[in-house]
């Protein structure tokens, strides 16, 4: 079978297509388990570093391009035993500054992607990545569930509210066999800050790690619900290895995650940094009203126990993610 990875360029794609090159197979569109025969990564660049180790990979192979480009996204679509992560999309910061962008790439993208998926002669299965950033408003509780009203406060949550009910409704008329991974923060990322409102979580860690600065743009009492990058990328294969009779009619599943404020955060790497000997640079509180505004309208956790009960795996701690950083690419 062929594994699609749109967004394969970006960390938690490259990781993703590690872990199934481990796992050799996936269950397919027969609904039996097949071997994996190739993995196209998918996006609008791909980086030399995200290359390292799966040059000599006979699976992969990358594809540069537009997911807004409806004949591209239909040329990458071009076997009934597929299947698809759906990883592809504009960032917070992003999507605030460019509307039209936007709309563009997270939603035309990824209905030119479900469209063709839908051509094909069997039932695909998906599975998209939405956001905690789909929440907002008022009447938001501190612990958000798949029961959660969603009311997002930003041009990017409004987007991933708009992909889950379109994975809904293609799911319900039997185009597709979707399933939406609904991600807390995801920590901790290597490489440079990008321009996602979140990306200060993971530059907490690492810019210290590497002995550099890192400017803090909210305020240190700020609570975030996150999870470490080796649980999403299981869990991403858990919701697509998950029997198609339990997942219900909503196919938005909320991760689990778990909560620590910024402070707390930067407790645990001062910890784990003495316990290895590593000297950290800096933080600097370095307040940005743009970025707390963003980040102020997000939930603070979330009740993952609806993934939980289909396979998806248990986060694991905020120690157990440190260590698991610095042994991976430090």
């Amino acid at each position: 079978m062929k594994i699609v990875i749109t967004g394969g360029g970006g960390f938690l794609g490259n990781q993703l297509a590690r872990q199934l090159i481990k796992r050799g197979e996936l269950t397919s569109t027969t609904g039996q388990v097949e071997k994996i025969d190739q993995i196209l990564l998918f996006d609008t660049h791909h980086s030399n570093a995200s290359k390292i180790g799966l040059e000599e990979q006979p699976l992969i192979r990358w594809v540069t391009g537009d997911i807004s480009d409806r004949k591209q996204v239909f040329s990458l679509i071009d076997r009934d035993d597929i299947s698809v992560f759906h990883l592809a999309s504009m960032v917070s910061g992003e999507c605030e500054e460019h509307f039209d962008d936007a709309l563009s790439i997270n939603l035309d993208g990824q209905r030119h992607l479900l469209e063709a998926c839908r051509a094909r002669t069997t039932t695909p299965r998906i599975v998209f990545t939405s956001s905690i950033a789909a929440f907002g408003g008022d009447s938001m509780p501190d612990r958000v569930t798949d029961d959660t009203k969603r009311t997002p406060l930003t041009t990017y949550g409004m987007t991933k509210v708009f992909g889950e009910l379109l994975i809904n409704d293609y799911s319900r008329k039997g185009y597709i066999d979707g399933r939406t991974a609904r991600l807390p923060t995801i920590i901790i990322r290597p490489g440079k800050p990008n321009t996602a409102a979140s990306s200060f979580a993971s530059g907490v860690f690492r810019e210290p790690l590497a002995g550099q600065t890192c400017e803090l743009p909210v305020d240190r009492s700020q609570l975030m619900p996150v999870l470490g990058y080796r649980d999403v990328i299981d869990s991403f294969i858990a919701l697509h290895e998950a029997k198609t009779d339990l997942l219900g009619d909503d196919r938005a599943y909320g991760l689990p995650s778990i909560q620590h404020s910024v402070a707390e955060m930067i407790e645990n790497l001062e910890e784990a940094a003495a316990s290895r000997n590593i000297t950290l640079g800096s933080i600097v509180d370095t307040p940005d009203a743009t970025i707390r505004a963003i980040v102020a309208t997000w939930p603070t956790a979330t009740d993952g126990s609806r993934a939980l009960k289909i396979g998806v795996p248990h986060p694991s701690t905020l120690v157990q993610i440190i260590d698991t950083y610095i042994d991976d690419f430090m």
